[in-house]
């Protein structure tokens, strides 16, 4: 069984940065694809980022593109979301997963998901 643990959300003005990490344990797969979503109040869960096993592949949902980096270290079994020009349309519950099988567009291709981490953007 894999337990992921989100870290790094908090306040932060519009125009400002955060990072977040994503720590896996247990039966951690260091070798798998992982995943962010973005859950808003009132609003289904949404993808945000995905990044291959190796790394080197990475993909984005349009709106974020250009100003959020997901990259992973394998011999830490951590994934990273970088955000940066933080806008308060970015407001959400932000959720890392394991890729399981299929598109990594939809959230019922990933399992094992933390319990979230909030990011709020605010003046």
């Amino acid at each position: 069984q894999v337990q992921l643990v989100e870290s790094g959300g908090g306040l932060v003005q519009p125009g400002g940065s955060l990072r977040l990490s994503c720590v896996a344990s247990g039966r951690a797969p260091s070798n798998a694809a992982m995943g962010w979503f973005r859950q808003a109040p009132g609003k289904e869960r949404e993808f945000v980022a995905a990044i291959n096993w190796s790394g080197l592949l990475t993909y984005y949902t349009d709106s974020v593109k250009g100003r959020f980096t997901i990259s992973k270290d394998n011999a830490k079994n951590t994934v990273y979301l970088q955000m940066n020009s933080l806008q308060p349309e970015d407001t959400a519950v932000y959720f890392c997963a394991v890729h399981r099988s299929g598109s990594y567009y939809y959230s019922r291709s990933f399992g094992s998901w933390g319990q979230g981490t909030q990011v709020t953007v605010s003046s």
